[in-house]
């Protein structure tokens, strides 16, 4: 075998297709895409899941039921894993660090300790949930319960009492301007002064007499 007999495998080299090159190559006139209609016309897409009119897959299974978006997930560990645990590495605390370290959770789960098993070995327990057998199981052998979240709220306040905050003097309340009344007497009597002689300086004007004429006078 040399460079001037090489084949390649039969069948894995097709001729291309020609459309479009006349009615002799085969795929003249409509160039294989038919008569009319969205395929036969340029710039045609197929959408996702279109299935060419026909009510599509994902509308024609029935549904039911619904997905709680506040839902909290948590991962399973039983008791008899746990025990399992202790003797392989006979640590007696046990956390979400070291449920990790061995591979039972990731790093963002929440550990939830059900009580599928038996436990022999008094054993401390950290996790964020605990079924109520888990509990009486662990609590029987002498182990301890403790949830996360405990932990979570007396740090917090550890925190806080090591480092209070000062509290906020309270503000001083503005005074309100002072407002002098004076009485009534006061305030009209000087006013009442000043109009009284203007008053009575003022004569008064006397009607002009009227003499009676002729024909006011009654007729006999």
């Amino acid at each position: 075998m040399n460079l001037t007999n090489l084949k390649p495998a039969k069948g894995s080299v097709k001729d291309s297709k020609r459309i479009g090159r006349g009615q002799g190559s085969g795929m003249g006139g409509t160039s294989t895409r038919g008569h009319k209609g969205a395929q036969s016309r340029s710039g045609y897409s197929r959408k996702l899941h279109f299935e060419g009119g026909q009510m599509p897959l994902q509308r024609r299974v029935p549904k039911f039921g619904f997905k709680n978006i506040n839902r909290v997930e948590y991962r399973a560990i039983n008791i008899d894993a746990i025990q399992a645990l202790f003797e392989k590495t006979g640590a007696s605390l046990l956390d979400a660090n070291f449920f990790q370290m061995n591979g039972l959770i990731g790093k963002r789960d929440l550990v939830k300790i059900l009580g599928r098993g038996e436990l022999t070995s008094a054993i401390e327990i950290h996790a964020d949930g605990f079924s109520a057998s888990a509990k009486e199981a662990i609590e029987k052998a002498g182990g301890k319960t403790v949830l996360n979240a405990d932990i979570a709220t007396a740090d917090k306040a550890a925190k806080a009492e090591a480092n209070p905050v000062p509290a906020k003097a309270p503000k001083k309340a503005k005074a309100a301007p002072a407002v002098v009344v004076a009485p009534v007497a006061e305030v009209v009597a000087p006013v009442v002064a000043e109009v009284a002689p203007a008053v009575e300086e003022t004569p008064v004007a006397e009607a002009p007499a009227v003499e009676p004429t002729q024909e006011d006078m009654p007729s006999e």
